[in-house]
């Protein structure tokens, strides 16, 4: 009997390996008709991680979240969707089994040859979407580069575009509150990826709002399951909603890097 949209799986064993819908299916063909009749093209790089997200959320939700959203975004405007960059700065996570993490200069790097690659492929314009807080890095990334070194980039979704989609999707809590697989992300991968959720995540809340010291401690110092937040109010449409919310958001930041292309703007 099939389970019902936003239905968590049991155990891991049952979940798949591998999730449909990652890895963009473009053939050559298709990006050149898509970036037909177009000032500038525009090219969306989700970027995520693989760190642990509490005994209930894959290691790679950050990964799925920054996909599903980038997804949503080439589905609505007329971008080249790259596939995910899969490990970023997860050394916060370090204490916990299966977090692996890559240097800031590693992905400062490897981000930046993205973009020199897509330019001389004739595309000009690069927004990052970030699914995971701790690649700060993707910050100077996109000032060094529009600063004249590069490609023209922006970074997708900001403070004030979660903070619109919480308040437009009825999330409860606070990014201060809700910082780590809490019912943001929750609510995120029951819509998105229902079969990537462990059953039992209702009973795994846990609150640590002052984590002042967080960079020199790492989250084990504030957490022993790895939750931050408060999963147990997530749904599966609080996630639609969500997602919904930041595709709507996205529109600004089309118009801003595509308008580039025109002197007169």
């Amino acid at each position: 009997m099939e389970k019902p949209k936003g239905t968590p799986v049991d155990d891991f064993s049952t979940s798949p390996a591998v999730t449909a819908g990652v890895l963009p299916g473009d053939t050559t063909e298709d990006v050149r008709r898509r970036g037909e009749g177009l000032a500038r093209q525009v090219a969306v790089l989700p970027v995520g991680s693989f760190e642990q997200h509490g005994p209930c959320l894959p290691l790679a939700t950050d990964t799925l979240v920054a996909c599903a959203i980038a997804r949503a975004i080439a589905a609505r405007y007329p971008v080249h969707l790259l596939p995910p960059v899969t490990i970023g700065c997860s050394h916060e996570h370090a204490d916990w089994p299966g977090t692996v993490s890559i240097s800031s200069v590693t992905l400062h790097a490897v981000v930046r040859d993205i973009a020199h690659s897509l330019r001389r492929s004739g595309v000009e314009a690069l927004v990052l979407v970030n699914g995971h807080g701790g690649n700060y890095v993707l910050g100077n990334v996109v000032q060094e580069s529009t600063a004249g070194t590069g490609p023209d980039m922006a970074l997708f979704p900001a403070a004030e575009d979660w903070d619109s989609a919480r308040e437009r999707a009825g999330v409860s809590t606070s990014l201060l509150t809700d910082m780590h697989a809490g019912e943001i992300e929750t609510s995120l991968l029951l819509h998105c990826h229902p079969e990537m959720v462990r059953g039992g995540y209702e009973t795994t809340d846990f609150v640590a709002d002052d984590r002042r010291h967080l960079l020199t401690t790492g989250m084990a110092a504030y957490t022993e399951s790895g939750v931050i937040g408060r999963p147990s109010l997530a749904s599966a449409e609080k996630g639609e909603r969500l997602l919904a919310a930041l595709t709507d958001s996205f529109g600004p930041y089309f118009d801003l890097v595509t308008r580039a292309a025109d002197p007169t703007a």
